[in-house]
């Protein structure tokens, strides 16, 4: 079996408003909702919300709020992507600084959603 990608991952939030702002407002991701279902896209790939703990099945066997630690590989440079997240009004916890990811040497920025999640941005320049 061969791996392509990753298509979804789970977030599972307490604040659904400030969820969706933070992914939508300040990193430009697109949400929408299906029958009460909550996604936000951004590429190929999405992430599900869940509004509550286990809230739709199967699902993972320990949820918790604010327990990922995510990065997203980001075109363009990380510095033009910090400056539009503080034009935005999001805070910057770390960076920039240089990472290695599965790609190689690349440049991250540090946030946090409001559940907590760490949100690594990362830039592979040059």
């Amino acid at each position: 079996m061969k791996y392509k990608t990753i298509d979804h991952i789970v977030i599972t939030t307490e604040n659904l408003e400030a969820c969706l702002h933070f992914y939508v407002d300040i990193l430009g991701m697109r949400a929408e909702e299906k029958n009460g279902r909550y996604a936000l896209f951004f590429g190929n790939q999405k992430f599900n919300i869940h509004t509550r703990k286990a809230e739709f099945l199967p699902a993972a066997g320990n949820p918790e709020y604010g327990s990922l630690d995510l990065c997203l590989a980001i075109e363009g440079s990380i510095e033009d992507a910090e400056k539009e997240i503080k034009e935005k009004g999001g805070a910057i916890e770390e960076g920039p600084v240089t990472r290695h990811g599965a790609r190689g040497e690349m440049k991250s920025i540090y946030l946090r959603d409001p559940d907590g999640n760490l949100i690594e941005l990362a830039s592979y320049e040059g």
